[in-house]
């Protein structure tokens, strides 16, 4: 009758998820919304409390039953945030997120330092791109200079709750990838990249130790008594949102492919050796899994149907009846949807535009299926990259706010011609998270159960939620897509020198 708990410490909002192995059922999930601090230059902040504050909150919506069966927690977070603490624990700042393009110089200034893009990958496996954590730092070092010099760890967001939950400071391969400082060949921090960081400081000094995928730590005793657990919970390495999205989804072997729709869009796959892109096409991650997971991320994906649905006045959950009278092509809408910039393919100052309006169909379906339809063309032209890499897959495994759209999940489909399942657990990442602690407890208890078997019995798919290509539509979003693609030329141009 134990219970496993999955945290999802999200853009959005921190989810959480209780697991009961045995009966291979979630029996509760709570949410608990997060602010979100966003400046004209592209900043986007969010203060380290608020997360912690979220977790309270979700805890204490669990029955008191249900937490005094939990034995194991695990946590996904977004990638790449940056959150500096202090020598005695104290977050110094707010955290800087995946979301923030206000560090684009310094993106800019690393990548010069390290011998330029071609140099990056070959010295840690990716570019620096902003958003990810490296160029962080010195943007810190330049706005917040008391903050920098007392800086002493650098955390991400998931490792600073795990930091909160056991009073323990470490990184594990995964999330730490999506630093731009991980070597992801040798899963070592590349020396050379943290120079290029900040010739002047020891920034390896700041990183907490890296450690193995199943390793889990002691919950703090003050923070099971506030949390009403028992003082025995083990808290598992964690890992960043994709990487727990893909363990959630049962990508833990080769030829899976998963497909995240949320606030960002994802896609990504399990390999057994690294899989880095000779043009930076994608991203070279390790998995929290003890493999790698190549992945392709677009900045902007629920943002953009929401921004349309809040724009002409309705509810993103009543969009596939708003979209209902709409074709395919929306009626020659073309939407960019970079509300966000992008950073596949890579232009951090691109702004959102909505192309081809005419007298008749600017509509408030033809605008919002305009934006279902850039978020979903965007991830399409990264997976290209991968078909011309001879990368194959025969399905694909949707979660993420996007897939409870019966339309989105048709459209990615049709799009995509490719068959597309939904995993039984829509919260991907908590749920992910959830297996992962029970994977380290059985780990920590002298057990040695693979982490793929663990994932063939308690990752099921929705049977009724299945959805495979119409041959029709797929054509007309062939044509459509053509379309999108050449303004997507263009905005590239566009935006190359700005």
């Amino acid at each position: 009758m134990s219970l496993v708990v999955g945290l999802d410490v999200g853009t959005q909002s921190v989810k959480l998820v209780a697991y009961d192995p045995s009966l291979r059922r979630v029996v509760a999930t709570h949410g608990h919304a997060l602010e979100l601090i966003a400046g004209d230059d592209g900043s986007r902040e969010q203060h380290a409390e608020w997360w912690i504050d979220a977790i309270r909150a979700c805890f204490a919506k669990l029955d008191p039953s249900l937490r005094a069966r939990v034995i194991a927690v695990g946590v996904s977070g977004q990638q790449h945030g940056f959150v500096p603490v202090d020598a005695a624990g104290k977050v110094l700042a707010p955290a800087k997120l995946w979301c923030d393009t206000s560090t684009q110089l310094e993106c800019d200034e690393i990548t010069a330092n390290a011998g330029g893009v071609q140099h990056c990958l070959e010295l840690a496996g990716n570019p620096i791109l902003a958003g990810y954590t490296a160029s962080k730092l010195p943007w810190t070092r330049k706005h917040r200079p008391g903050v920098y010099q007392q800086l002493a760890t650098i955390l991400l967001p998931h490792d600073y709750v795990n930091f909160w939950l056991t009073g323990e400071r470490w990184m594990e391969c995964g999330d730490a990838s999506g630093t731009g400082w991980l070597d992801v060949r040798t899963r070592q921090w590349s020396a050379s990249m943290l120079a290029a960081t900040d010739p002047q400081r020891d920034l390896a000094a700041c990183l907490p130790p890296l450690v193995e995928a199943d390793a889990s730590f002691a919950i703090a005793p003050a923070i099971a008594d506030e949390l009403g657990l028992p003082g025995n919970v083990r808290v598992s390495a964690g890992g960043g949102d994709n990487m727990m999205a893909a363990i959630g989804t049962g990508n833990v072997v080769p030829g899976v492919l998963s497909m995240s729709l949320g606030t960002s869009g994802t896609l990504f796959a399990y390999a057994d050796q690294p899989v880095v892109s000779n043009d930076a096409s994608w991203a070279a991650f390790c998995s929290s899994t003890g493999g790698w997971l190549p992945l392709i991320c677009t900045m902007n994906c629920t943002v953009a149907t929401e921004s349309v649905a809040r724009a002409f006045g309705f509810s993103s959950r009543d969009g596939d009846s708003v979209m209902a009278d709409t074709a395919p092509g929306a009626a020659g809408l073309v939407m960019l949807p970079f509300f966000n910039g992008e950073r596949t393919p890579d232009m951090p100052n691109a702004r959102a535009s909505l192309l081809g309006v005419d007298m008749a169909n600017l509509t408030r379906g033809n605008a919002y299926r305009a934006a279902m339809e850039g978020a979903t063309y965007a991830l399409r032209n990264g997976y290209d990259a991968w078909l011309k890499a001879g990368l194959r897959f025969d399905a694909i495994r949707l979660t993420g706010g996007g897939s409870h759209s019966a339309a989105w999940r048709q459209m990615v489909a049709d799009v995509f011609e490719l068959p597309v399942d939904v995993p039984t657990q829509a919260e991907g990442a908590a749920f992910g998270a959830a297996l992962q602690a029970l994977w380290a407890h059985d780990h920590a208890n002298g057990g040695s159960t693979a982490l793929a078997d663990l994932a063939r019995e308690h990752v099921l798919i929705e049977p009724a939620l299945s959805t495979r290509p119409d041959a029709k539509a797929a054509t007309a979003y062939r044509n459509s897509y053509r379309q999108f693609l050449r303004h997507l030329d263009a905005a590239v141009s566009f935006y190359a020198n700005r």
